[in-house]
């Protein structure tokens, strides 16, 4: 199976994703900012009546709310975001909304300060950050012994950053489409991709180390391509039983975690392509020094025509 002989269209097919992921951003706009990053409030009510979602947004119009953000579950729950209410408006919301639909139930509220949603944002960019240079650092120091240590940290956190791209990407899609938010949920099924995708990659890395220590050949391509076949299998079964177990809680858990599980599934697929076709590709065009070959491999049409 000769795997890293298709390392170019590995990385002309990543190059397409980045791109659709760039439009997606600009078209789309930026990701919709959960209750966590930006001041606000959140409601999630039950109506006891069958109640539809314009005449709900109709009414909050009426009782002052016309921004008020309203998403409607698969439960048939509603989740209201507004500004923020103290006390006193929560309370007349609340009667006003009982008075026009009837009596309903409060399933959950919060409420977050323009400081706090900031101090949030910080914080959350923050533990990406550290995540990704702490990777970086702790792979660069366990490949000491190995030629070009500092190759395989850097190699693996370009992949992860591929992974964090495609679900920016399809959330802004989901959060046009769907009124998705993101929210703290969302930050941590990032940290929990980073740290499932980097799993995937330090396996293969390090059958690639102990292939090289076993002298398996003098051609590197040929050590990575080993390396590749003996833990594709490895890899994938990991993956998709991941993928099973996140997609029967998505079903059946509910709306509550659905971004969750949704940031879990669009990683996990992207961080398993990337151990496999990304990471130890990039690792073996920089040993080889192709960079130059792969920007040349590029431009088929133009030199078919050329030639």
């Amino acid at each position: 199976m000769n795997i890293t002989g298709k390392r170019f269209w590995f990385f002309l097919i990543s190059i397409v994703v980045i791109l659709i992921g760039i439009i997606s951003l600009a078209t789309f706009g930026r990701l919709r900012a959960g209750v966590d990053f930006s001041s606000g409030s959140i409601m999630t009510i039950r109506f006891e009546q069958a109640v539809e979602p314009d005449p709900l947004r109709q009414e909050l119009s009426n009782l002052g709310y016309a921004n008020a953000i309203v998403q409607h579950t698969g439960e048939g729950d509603f989740i209201i975001r507004t500004g923020t209410l103290s006390e006193a408006d929560r309370k007349q919301l609340e009667d006003g909304l009982t008075a026009k639909f009837g009596n309903f139930t409060e399933t959950g509220f919060d409420s977050v300060s323009p400081m706090v949603a900031s101090e949030t944002v910080r914080n959350a960019a923050i533990g990406v950050a550290v995540a990704a240079i702490g990777m970086l650092l702790y792979i660069t120091w366990a490949f000491r012994k190995m030629p070009n240590p500092f190759r395989y940290g850097t190699c693996a956190v370009i992949a992860l950053l591929h992974d964090v791209l495609v679900v920016l990407a399809v959330f802004s899609i989901l959060g046009s489409i769907l009124g998705w938010d993101v929210n703290l949920l969302f930050i941590t099924g990032i940290l929990a991709i980073l740290g499932y995708s980097i799993n995937n990659t330090v396996v293969v890395f390090d059958r690639i180390r102990e292939n090289v220590s076993r002298g398996v050949s003098a051609n590197f391509e040929v050590v990575v391509n080993n390396s590749l076949v003996e833990t594709l299998g490895r890899c994938l079964n990991t993956s998709i039983t991941t993928i099973i177990t996140i997609s029967a809680v998505l079903l059946f858990v509910g709306a509550s975690i659905q971004s969750f599980c949704v940031v879990l599934l669009v990683g996990i697929i992207a961080g398993t392509f990337d151990s496999i076709c990304i990471a130890p590709m990039l690792l073996l065009v920089w040993e080889k020094g192709e960079w130059g070959r792969f920007v040349s491999w590029l431009p088929l049409p133009a030199r078919a025509k050329g030639g």
